[in-house]
C-alpha cells in the first residue's frame, strides 16, 4: 500500500486555493477581524513573516556515532493507594553526558532521567502518581514573561510545573492542566489545581502514551529542559500477538537539540531582526518567546547522534516525535559510514500501533514515515536480510514542514541523520517471522451516528509586539481566539462529533485532542468545503495515510487543507470512559502551543442542555 497515493485527488484545487488566499504574500480573510490574520505565505517568504529563530548559534563539532543508545529505566512503584500501585516520581535538576566529548549537561529530569523511567502499566488496572517537584526556583532557562503574563506570577519564586499524560483517557483532575501549575512541594499552586495524586484508570487500548510538562506558557522551555518520558499501556492480548519484546523492543524518543561549548542546552531568547529594521530597535521582549525551534543536533533517548546495535532479527521500536517542533519523515538507508553515503533502502517499517493503540492489521509503509510533534508510531522492523550491514535511520523533512500542501520547501536544512543501526552478522539460518494478519478490532465510529460538525480554523496573527501568533478559531471567528477567551467547543457527553480543521497558515501544525482519541476521516482542499453548504461525505475525500488508521490523539493539519476527525466524548464499543469536565486542544508544536494556539473544551454532562454548543 502506498501511503501517500490518498493526497492526490485534491492537489490541484489545494494550490489553487493556497495561490488565491495569499501564496503571493497578500492577507487572508480580510476584513474578518481587527485582529492580524496571515495568509498561507509564498515560497520565497519565512511563515513566520520573515522573523526566525537566531539561525547564527551553530552547536560543537561532536563525532557522529560513538554512543551507543541508552533505554530508559522502567520504573516500580513505591507502594498502594487503595489497592492500587502508587508511584512518586520526582523532578529534579541533574546532570547528563549527552555526547562522549561534551561536558556534562544541566537538565531537568523526572526520576533523575533524561529522558524520563517508562512507567508501565495494565489496561484496566489503574495506578496513582504523585509527581513531586524538586527543581531550583530559577528555571534553567530564559522565560518570557510577556507570554500570558496577565495570569501567570513570572515574578514570583518556584519552578512551576504540572505533568501531563499525553494520551491518557483521565479525569479532569489528573489531566495536567496548564493552570494546575504547582511549585516545589506544593507550596504554591495555579487555579487549576485539584489533587496531588493522579489518578490514570488505564481503560483505553494498549498503547504508547508518554508524559510530559505541561505548564502554561513555559511548556517549550520545561519540555526542552528534559521533561519527558514513556508511559507504555499493556494487555494480554497484546502480548499474545509474539511480538518482539524484552531486548527487541525498543522505545525511541526523536529530539533535536543545541548545545554550548560547556555542554549546556542553548536555546534563542529571540528572534533575528528583518531586513531594515535595524540593531537599534529595542521594542521586543529580551528574552522573547521564539516562532519555532529546531536544534542542530539530533538526540535518541538524550544521545547525540548515536548508533544502536541490533541482531539480524525483528524488532519493535516504539517511536515517539519529542522535538518542540520539528517533523520527522523516516525511513531506514543502507549507510556506508566511511564515505559517509546512503544507499538502497533498507529494512521497511511496518507499522503495528499508532497514538492510541493497535492497528487492526499490520501496514507496511511504502514510502515514509511522518511523525509531527508528539505522534508515535509504533512499527516492527525485520533487519533479517540485512545481517551485517550500517544502516541510517534518515529523515527528508525540512525545518519549516509543509506535507504535501504543493507549497515548496524553504531552504531549511532539515536533520536528516537521525541514528545508526548497525546489524550484527548472521549466526546460521534463521526461520523468518511472522507477523500476525490481524492485531485487535478497532470499532469504527460511523460518520452516520455524529451529532455535531464543527468547522475549526488554524490561524496566523500578529500579537502587541508584532510578533507571529499562531490561533484556533471556528467559523464564526476564522483569525482565532485567545486560550482565555470562553469556551467555544462544549460537547456532551455520549456524543459523536466531526472536528474539520481548516489550516490557514503556511505551515504544517500537529493537532492534539487531550481526554480522547479520533478516528481520521480524510482530507480535501479548504477550498472544496463550505461548512454552510456541503456534507462532509467521507467516500469522496483523500483517505487517511495508512499510519493514521486506527485511534489517533494527533493529526497533521497542512497548508490549505481541512482535515475531518471523528470523536466520541465517552465509553465507545467497551473502550474508553465516562469522562466530563474541562480538556485542552492544541498545536504540538510547543511554541505554538504557548503562544497562543491551544483552547479549552469542555465536555459536559449528557443531561446538561445550557452551555456553548
Amino acid at each position: 500500500m502506498d501511503d501517500r497515493v490518498g493526497r492526490a485527488r485534491g492537489d490541484v484545487a489545494r494550490r489553487k486555493f493556497l495561490a488565491a488566499v495569499g501564496i503571493t504574500g497578500a492577507a487572508a480573510l480580510a476584513g474578518c477581524s481587527g485582529k492580524s490574520i496571515g495568509a498561507p505565505v509564498a515560497a520565497d517568504e519565512p511563515e513566520d513573516g520573515g522573523e526566525t529563530p537566531d539561525a547564527t548559534h551553530t552547536s560543537p563539532d561532536l563525532e557522529r556515532w560513538v554512543d551507543e543508545v541508552p533505554r530508559p529505566g522502567v520504573i516500580e512503584p513505591n507502594g498502594t493507594k487503595d489497592g492500587q500501585p502508587r508511584y512518586e516520581v520526582e523532578m529534579a535538576e541533574v546532570e547528563r553526558k549527552l555526547h562522549r566529548d561534551l561536558p556534562p549537561t544541566t537538565l531537568w529530569g523526572y526520576g533523575g532521567q533524561f529522558p524520563g523511567p517508562t512507567i508501565e502499566a495494565e489496561q484496566g488496572e489503574p495506578i496513582y502518581v504523585r509527581w513531586q517537584n524538586h527543581l531550583p526556583d530559577e528555571h534553567l532557562l530564559p522565560e518570557d514573561p510577556t507570554i500570558h503574563g496577565d495570569i501567570i506570577p513570572y515574578d514570583e519564586p518556584g519552578a512551576r510545573v504540572v505533568p501531563h499524560l499525553h494520551g491518557g483517557n483521565v479525569e479532569h483532575e489528573s489531566d495536567g492542566k496548564p493552570q494546575a501549575w504547582f511549585t516545589r512541594d506544593f507550596e504554591r499552586t495555579g487555579p487549576d489545581f485539584e489533587k496531588k495524586d493522579y489518578y490514570y484508570a488505564n481503560d483505553q487500548p494498549p498503547a504508547t502514551l508518554w508524559y510530559h510538562d505541561h505548564s502554561l506558557g513555559i511548556t517549550r522551555l520545561n519540555v526542552y529542559a528534559g521533561l519527558a518520558g514513556f508511559y507504555l499501556l499493556r494487555n494480554d492480548h497484546e502480548r499474545a500477538l509474539d511480538l518482539p519484546t524484552g531486548d527487541n523492543e525498543v522505545p525511541l524518543v526523536l529530539q533535536d537539540r543545541s548545545f554550548n561549548a560547556d555542554g549546556s542546552l542553548h536555546y534563542p531568547t529571540g528572534v533575528a531582526r528583518t531586513q531594515g529594521e535595524g540593531d537599534g530597535d529595542d521594542s521586543r521582549p529580551d528574552p522573547s518567546v521564539v516562532p519555532q525551534f529546531y536544534g542542530d543536533v539530533s538526540t535518541v533517548n538524550g544521545k547525540a547522534w548515536p548508533r544502536l546495535s541490533v541482531d539480524p532479527e525483528q524488532y519493535r521500536f516504539r517511536l515517539l516525535n519529542g522535538a518542540n517542533s520539528r517533523y520527522y519523515d523516516l525511513k531506514l538507508l543502507e549507510y556506508d559510514e566511511e564515505s559517509g553515503t546512503t544507499g538502497d533502502a533498507g529494512p521497511p517499517f511496518v507499522q503495528i500501533g499508532n497514538d492510541g493503540g493497535l492497528l487492526s492489521e499490520p501496514v507496511e509503509t511504502t514510502d515514509r514515515l511522518e511523525l509531527g510533534s508528539s505522534q508515535r508510531a509504533d512499527v516492527v522492523v525485520d533487519f533479517g536480510e540485512h545481517a551485517g550491514e550500517t544502516l541510517l535511520l534518515h529523515n527528508d523533512a525540512p525545518a519549516t514542514y509543509r506535507g504535501t500542501s504543493g507549497i515548496e520547501a524553504d531552504g531549511a536544512e532539515p536533520l536528516p541523520e537521525i541514528m545508526l543501526v548497525d546489524v550484527a552478522a548472521a549466526e546460521g539460518e534463521r526461520e523468518p517471522a511472522q507477523l500476525p494478519d490481524t492485531l485487535t478490532r478497532v470499532p469504527e465510529i460511523s460518520a452516520e451516528s455524529v451529532d455535531t460538525e464543527r468547522y475549526l480554523t488554524l490561524a496566523r496573527q500578529s500579537d502587541e509586539y508584532g510578533r507571529p501568533r499562531y490561533a484556533l478559531g471556528t467559523g464564526d471567528e476564522k483569525t482565532g481566539f485567545e486560550l482565555t477567551d470562553p469556551v467555544t467547543e462544549a460537547p456532551r457527553l455520549g456524543d459523536t462529533e466531526i472536528w474539520s480543521l481548516a489550516n490557514f497558515t503556511g505551515m504544517s501544525h500537529p493537532i492534539h485532542l487531550h481526554l480522547v482519541h479520533f478516528q481520521v476521516l480524510g482530507r480535501q482542499s479548504a477550498a472544496d468545503y463550505d461548512p454552510s453548504e456541503d456534507e462532509i461525505d467521507p467516500d469522496a475525500l483523500d483517505g487517511p495515510e495508512s499510519y493514521e488508521l486506527g485511534w489517533n490523539d494527533v493529526v497533521s493539519v497542512d497548508p490549505g487543507d481541512v482535515v475531518h476527525v471523528i470523536a466520541h466524548f465517552g465509553e465507545y464499543d467497551g473502550l474508553f470512559s465516562d469522562q466530563t469536565g474541562d480538556y485542552m486542544w492544541h498545536c504540538h508544536m510547543i511554541e505554538h502551543e504557548d503562544h497562543d494556539m491551544m483552547r479549552p473544551f469542555r465536555v459536559r454532562p449528557a443531561d446538561e442542555e445550557s452551555g456553548s454548543d
